[in-house]
C-alpha cells in the first residue's frame, strides 16, 4: 500500500504551490501560540522542493514562529485562566507543570532549547508569559533557538537536495508505517507500564 508515497508526493505538489510561503508563515505563527502542528512539516518539503530557497524560507519560519511565540507569551500573561482548562483537556497540563518546573530551574535557558524539546513550543511560550519573563531576552532567546531548529531543517533539505527527494520518496512508505508502529507501541509501554 503506497500511502505515504502518495501523500508525500501531495505535500511535495503544495509546497511548490505560489502561497506556500505565506501559509508556512502562519503555520509556523498558530504554532508557536496555539497550533498543534509543527512548522517543520511544511519547511522540509518547500526546501526540499525549491533548494535554492531554503535560507530564505527558514527564516520566514523563524520570523513568523518568534511573533507568534510573543503572542504565546501575551496569553501566557494575561489570559492564563482562560486557556488552562484547554490544556488539560488537550493533555498539556503534565507538559506545562514540567516546563514551568525548568523555567524555575534555568530561567531564559529553557527558551534556547525548547525548539529541540519534544515538548510543544508554544507550552514554552504561554509559560514564559506566566512566569513573567523579561520579554526581550524572551524574544532574543526565540529568535536564536526558534532559528537553529528551522535553519537546520532547512539546510539539510538544501544539503540532500534532489538525492534526498529520490530517497526519501523512495523509503517514504516504510518509513512511515514504521513511525506508525512506533507511536502505536509507545502508546501501549507507556499505558501499561
Amino acid at each position: 500500500m503506497k500511502l505515504f508515497t502518495v501523500l508525500f508526493d501531495r505535500v511535495m505538489l503544495w509546497s511548490a504551490h505560489r502561497r506556500a510561503p505565506a501559509y508556512l508563515a502562519g503555520l509556523s505563527f498558530a504554532e508557536s501560540s496555539f497550533f498543534p502542528i509543527p512548522p517543520d512539516v511544511m519547511l522540509a518539503p518547500m526546501a526540499l522542493a525549491k533548494p535554492e530557497r531554503a535560507w530564505h524560507l527558514a527564516l520566514l519560519t523563524t520570523i513568523a514562529s518568534v511573533l507568534g511565540g510573543m503572542l504565546g507569551y501575551l496569553i501566557g500573561m494575561f489570559a492564563f485562566e482562560m486557556i488552562e482548562p484547554l490544556l488539560h483537556s488537550a493533555g498539556y497540563w503534565e507538559k506545562y507543570l514540567q516546563t514551568r518546573a525548568w523555567f524555575d530551574e534555568w530561567g531564559i535557558w529553557v527558551i534556547f532549547i525548547a525548539g529541540f524539546s519534544p515538548i510543544p513550543y508554544k507550552v514554552f511560550t504561554i509559560t514564559a508569559g506566566v512566569v513573567s519573563m523579561v520579554f526581550i531576552p524572551f524574544v532574543i532567546a526565540s529568535a536564536i533557538g526558534r532559528g537553529a531548529r528551522f535553519f537546520m531543517v532547512a539546510g539539510l533539505m538544501r544539503w540532500g537536495g534532489p538525492t534526498m527527494h529520490h530517497t526519501l520518496r523512495q523509503y517514504i512508505d516504510r518509513l512511515g508505517w514504521l513511525v506508525i508502529l512506533a507511536v502505536i507501541a509507545a502508546y501501549f509501554v507507556l499505558n501499561n507500564g
